[in-house]
């Protein structure tokens, strides 16, 4: 009698705080995935990392011994010079001399990468004047391209995702969960198709030193905004157009950043994602009009209806692929 109590009491207290469980499961989940990456990546990369600096010192020994009338201090200092000017895309060979970072294109293509937080880093301000522009055009310009893109994904999605699902629903009388679920695989395959596998191809026949994997990382890295600026595309010295090259990266990650968001939004506006996603959510307590007597001036007429008005507009927003474009859409699909 006592263990099932005891039992039962022990279940009642883990469906009260289910979500706070959830949440610490969460976040143990994330700490262990973090520390999964690491030891993964220490362990395939160290091994590189430690041949190629053996190859570093031997060539540096073989080159102290061949001009013995260099010093190692001269030319360490000439090496880091070399280095700090490279890591603001300054190069001192020969065959590098003839791209410039910041003409126009290479500018343009720089505002794209600061403002879609992408930031290869392969080209930074060198001036002071420089770094607190970029500090204020930072400031504004990525919650401007912030909202910039919320409007733009907000419309692409109702012509792509919630007319196309509200139509087959209405029109053909499918489940809607089962149209919603077979439109986001199709549409995240012909989005990867299009923004990854075709652009990887194409990045792999422009540049000279880029392979298929190479070029479908650069796409990835870039399109995730992850940006890790070890390749960067219209970097060689003979490229060809390497302004309209440039202007047409530019557009292609503008596009396809605002692809991956389609994506997104189509996925997470799955009702089984939706209902997974409120597992760690905190649950909303009752509105205190509930709890409380309704004052006097909110029995107005007016304020009743506002009130049902508004309520009704968030059983919409929490139905899956329901808008009121799509509503009228769908009005107009039914009396054809």
């Amino acid at each position: 009698m006592l263990q099932s109590l005891a039992g039962s009491s022990c279940v009642r207290l883990v469906e009260r705080h289910r979500s706070a469980w959830c949440f610490g499961f969460l976040v143990l989940g994330y700490l262990l995935y973090l520390v999964f990456g690491a030891v993964v990546f220490s362990s395939v990369e160290l091994p590189y990392e430690d041949l190629l600096r053996q190859e570093l010192r031997k060539l540096k020994r073989r080159f102290l011994e061949e001009h013995e009338c260099l010093s190692e201090p001269q030319l360490e200092q000439f090496l880091g010079r070399v280095l700090e000017a490279s890591n603001y895309g300054v190069s001192v060979l020969s065959n590098a001399s003839g791209n410039w970072n910041w003409d126009f294109t290479s500018a343009l293509f720089f505002a794209s990468t600061v403002l879609s937080t992408t930031g290869y880093g392969h080209t930074v301000p060198l001036s002071d004047g420089g770094k607190a522009f970029c500090i204020i055009y930072s400031v504004i310009g990525i919650p401007f391209t912030l909202l910039f893109l919320t409007a733009v994904v907000q419309r692409v999605t109702i012509h792509v995702t919630r007319r196309p699902v509200l139509y087959f629903h209405v029109r053909w009388g499918f489940s809607k969960q089962a149209v919603a679920i077979v439109h986001a695989v199709l549409l995240g395959v012909v989005t990867v198709s299009c923004f990854f596998f075709i652009p990887a191809a194409v990045f792999s026949l422009l540049e000279d030193d880029w392979n298929f994997l190479e070029s479908f990382y650069f796409c990835f890295i870039s399109l995730s905004t992850i940006g890790l600026g070890d390749y960067v595309p219209g970097e060689g010295y003979n490229q060809k157009f390497r302004e309209l090259y440039k202007i047409g990266i530019t557009c292609y990650l503008l596009l396809g950043l605002i692809a991956m968001l389609v994506v997104l939004e189509t996925f997470c506006e799955l009702h089984e994602l939706k209902k997974f996603r409120k597992m760690f959510y905190v649950k909303k307590d009752k509105e205190e009009d509930q709890v409380h007597i309704i004052e006097h001036d909110q029995m107005s007429f007016s304020s009743i209806m506002d009130q049902a008005a508004s309520v009704k507009e968030d059983q919409k927003q929490n139905e899956p692929f329901v808008h009121p474009q799509s509503l009228a859409f769908a009005d107009g699909a039914a009396t054809q």
